[in-house]
């Protein structure tokens, strides 16, 4: 009876020292996770809502994204150029839906990455009459600025 009663102290003691995690999720909660997701939820509702301003909001003084093309810089966003892209692409998509799945997210001193799936279907009339689909698995970069966590690249 006492080596149970000792068995099941131990165990007790060894779940409460284990990290606590997101419900349905590996991810640590701690306030930076939630607030990363969170970053990222609100880049998933302002794409299916089309607000271009919206995920400018959301990204870093200093946000870059290459495209997928590291050699050409013609396809290159910035914090500059993205909201005058996304205004001219938005129109033209027709019920966007998004599901982003956070597999990981590692967080630093100031820099944070996640891994997420992203699936992506949406219209485009004026290219084709066919839903497009999308499926990736992607990587996003924040950063720290002014104690709210900002999209360095990654969208």
């Amino acid at each position: 009876m006492l080596i149970r009663f000792l068995a099941l102290c131990a165990l007790t003691l060894l779940a409460a020292c284990a990290p606590k995690r997101i419900p349905g999720t590996e991810i640590d909660d701690t306030s930076d996770t939630r607030a990363i997701l969170s970053v990222m939820e609100q880049y998933r509702s302002a794409i299916e809502a089309r607000d271009a301003k919206g995920i400018q909001a959301l990204v870093s003084k200093d946000f870059r994204e290459d495209g997928g093309t590291p050699g050409d810089p013609e396809d290159d966003l910035n914090t500059a150029n993205l909201v005058p892209y996304l205004e001219t692409l938005f129109p033209q998509l027709q019920s966007p839906k998004v599901e982003l799945d956070v597999r990981r997210v590692q967080v630093g001193k100031d820099m944070a990455t996640a891994i997420y799936y992203w699936k992506v279907s949406w219209r485009m009339p004026s290219l084709t009459p066919r839903p497009q689909k999308e499926a990736e698995l992607e990587q996003m970069v924040f950063r720290l600025e002014d104690g709210r966590w900002k999209i360095l690249s990654g969208i």
